[in-house]
């Protein structure tokens, strides 16, 4: 018998089609031979599943079940791509722990912690993980410029906590920006974080679970067109993504080494992909995607392709892995 796998895209973020050109991709490339995979559309407007000819049918949430030709069909296990809201950020991972049924991302507990910037970098702060120096603004709090700028300098960079995909980013060079900056970023969520600017060569190193070992894919260098790697960067084709990156080898066991020990103290599970910044020599840690994108243009996919792994073989694992 042939595992059912719903492949669960989309989500309630700005980030939605993204993830549901993920989930294409997985369903595209699931080893039929071992799986029956399903598309599960996780939307605000509902949750379906879409069958092949384009027909939506409604997931029966008490359960996660669909009745497909008066057969009820149940799942194994759920490949959860979803970006931002509820995939990446625990809800539907708890929802999922409840009922019972394997997914394949990291638990809930791991998934509120890594959404959440500040949480993650405090936490790794204090197992001497390099991180920039932050400020932490909530909505309706009052704040004073200057004291910003006395703590992160210019150019910095502000933030919305709680979003991923370079979504309600921006990088602030004058004073007089720093206002709108921060409202800006309060339009995608109530938690702001700002950095100080790091001048130096950024990487990217997706951290997997394959045949039982923790392994860090060849390391991704960004080199964006625009002022940093924003939305149009990432996903519209205006950055160069130089995969294996340019880089010496010593600064590559060293960030890949880096990701890895990220990935095993924050007891992450499934793909994973961290970002760095290489800063006077050192790298230094942006954040943690655990619901990482695998579009075709997507940064993992290449860096598994590198290492000689295909998205079968990939996807295979990390189903196979949610089961242990």
């Amino acid at each position: 018998m042939k595992r059912k796998i719903a492949i669960a895209m989309g989500g309630y973020s700005s980030e939605y089609k993204i993830s549901l050109n993920s989930g294409e991709l997985v369903y595209k490339h699931t080893d039929r031979d071992l799986f029956e995979p399903y598309r599960a559309h996780i939307l605000e407007e509902g949750w379906f599943i879409v069958l092949d000819n384009g027909e939506k049918l409604q997931i029966n949430k008490a359960d996660f079940s669909v009745e497909i030709d008066n057969e009820k069909i149940t799942f194994d296990s759920v490949f959860n791509i979803i970006h931002g809201t509820p995939g990446e950020d625990g809800i539907f991972q708890g929802y999922l722990e409840m009922l019972n049924i394997p997914q394949t991302a990291c638990d809930y507990y791991q998934a509120a912690l890594t959404f959440n910037k500040r949480d993650c970098i405090s936490i790794l702060r204090a197992y001497g993980i390099k991180t920039a120096k932050n400020y932490f603004l909530n909505k309706g709090d009052e704040y004073h410029e200057d004291e910003i700028i006395d703590r992160v300098g210019l150019p910095c960079f502000v933030k919305a906590n709680k979003a991923g995909s370079s979504f309600g980013i921006s990088k602030v060079k004058k004073k007089e920006d720093l206002a709108a900056a921060i409202n800006f970023s309060f339009e995608e969520d109530e938690e702001v974080i700002i950095e100080s600017f790091l001048d130096g060569t950024e990487v990217s190193v997706g951290v997997i679970q394959y045949k039982g070992e923790v392994l860090p894919l060849p390391v991704t260098e960004i080199i964006s067109e625009n002022e940093f790697f924003d939305y149009e960067a990432k996903y519209l084709g205006m950055s160069k993504e130089i995969t294996p990156a340019n880089i010496s080898e010593e600064d590559r066991i060293k960030v890949q080494n880096q990701a890895k020990r990220i990935f095993q103290v924050l007891k992450l599970k499934g793909l994973t992909r961290a970002e760095f910044i290489f800063h006077e020599g050192e790298p230094h840690f942006l954040e943690v995607n655990t619901n990482p994108g695998l579009s075709e243009a997507s940064i993992l996919p290449q860096q598994a392709k590198a290492a000689g792994i295909s998205l079968k073989d990939l996807f295979t694992n990390v189903i196979e892995a949610s089961h242990s």
